[in-house]
């Protein structure tokens, strides 16, 4: 068994300071034993009108936050699954929410660009979100082997499109990671419910960072970080507030769930 780590935030507007509050939690993870850590969503840039100067700054190997993820990686000697980062898009309209997986020596090994973009009306204080203004859909499956495991990528919204995960799983995937930033009001009602049902389903631990509070008058995150077994159980939460999630992986774990039920296997197209 391996140990990996989700990391809870309440992200603001200091790009900075989020970015020392991430290194904080690396730390601590990498302390604990984690092998791999998970960030949230927008874990460094939280306010909307700093996406496109940010996205700009990111999009080489060379912008802030992608060194200070490297510099930790390599520090701490843990992978690092760094929930999104902006990046400018080709048009320089809009920007690309990226994951990237960072390896122990620092060294980016994939990227995923975040497919759904969450284009939604709300009964919260902030009402409606539409991340199609200022965010471009990705359009790839991307899974990458980690000393932890061989790991599908996600993020946010896509949790509610099946397909997707099911993708990942025909591409070998064994553990899947959702870095997220779920409404108070979604989360209450969805967020643990399609977590356990994505594990279920494609027999995977799912590995949930999301944010977690009140950023500002408008905006609050329902937290609940977790990790969830491929049976469905919930192995670890943090309900609100900053904090870390540890848990222990076990591939064989997988495998015999997948032999004793083969899922992938009994799968049959349905004509309609």
């Amino acid at each position: 068994m391996t140990q990996i780590a989700v990391v809870q935030m309440v992200s603001g507007t200091d790009w900075q300071h989020n970015l020392e509050r991430a290194g904080h939690w690396i730390s601590a993870a990498a302390a604990a034993g984690a092998k791999l850590v998970l960030l949230p969503e927008n874990f460094a840039v939280f306010d909307a009108s700093a996406l496109l100067e940010r996205g700009r700054q990111e999009a080489s190997p060379d912008g802030p936050i992608r060194q200070f993820i490297a510099t930790q990686a390599r520090a701490h000697g843990v992978w690092v699954v760094a929930g999104s980062v902006p990046v400018i898009s080709s048009d320089g309209q809009r920007v690309r929410a990226a994951c990237f997986v960072v390896d122990a020596q620092g060294v980016e090994q994939v990227r995923y660009d975040k497919v759904h973009l969450f284009d939604v009306d709300v009964a919260d204080s902030q009402g409606s979100y539409r991340e199609s203004d200022q965010i471009e859909p990705g359009a790839g499956v991307v899974v990458v082997d980690t000393p932890v495991g061989r790991l599908g990528l996600s993020i946010c919204y896509d949790l509610r499109f099946p397909d997707l995960y099911q993708k990942l799983v025909e591409q070998g995937a064994q553990l899947i990671s959702v870095p997220a930033a779920f409404t108070q009001l979604t989360g209450v009602a969805h967020w643990e419910v399609l977590l356990r049902a994505r594990a279920i389903e494609t027999q995977c631990y799912v590995l949930a960072a999301n944010q977690g509070g009140v950023h500002n008058r408008r905006r609050e995150t329902f937290g609940h970080s977790m990790v969830v077994d491929p049976w469905g159980a919930v192995l670890g939460c943090q309900d609100k507030g900053e904090g870390v999630v540890l848990a222990d992986i076990d591939l064989h774990r997988v495998a015999e769930l997948r032999q004793e039920m083969p899922l992938q296997t009994h799968r049959r197209g349905v004509d309609c």
